[in-house]
């Protein structure tokens, strides 16, 4: 089983970009998700984007991880 989280870009250099993660900023790689721009939320998998998806679905996956990190 993989994860990948929830994370925002805040910042794009060519086929590298600057995510934001629960406050964090990670240099990720949107080489997977050409389509990616400044703003958008993009599923992270070990530093790659692996798909680009809307704000609602990153803040339930946020929620649901937050949830699952309290009950263990």
């Amino acid at each position: 089983m993989c994860l990948a989280i929830p994370a925002q870009i805040t910042k794009i250099d060519g086929a590298k970009a600057v995510a934001d993660i629960e406050g964090i900023a990670r240099d990720i790689s949107i080489e997977l998700t050409p389509e990616a721009k400044v703003g958008d939320y993009v599923l992270l998998h070990t530093g790659y984007a692996i798909s680009v998806i809307d704000a609602a679905e990153a803040e339930e996956t946020l929620k649901l991880l937050h949830e699952m990190a309290e009950s263990g």
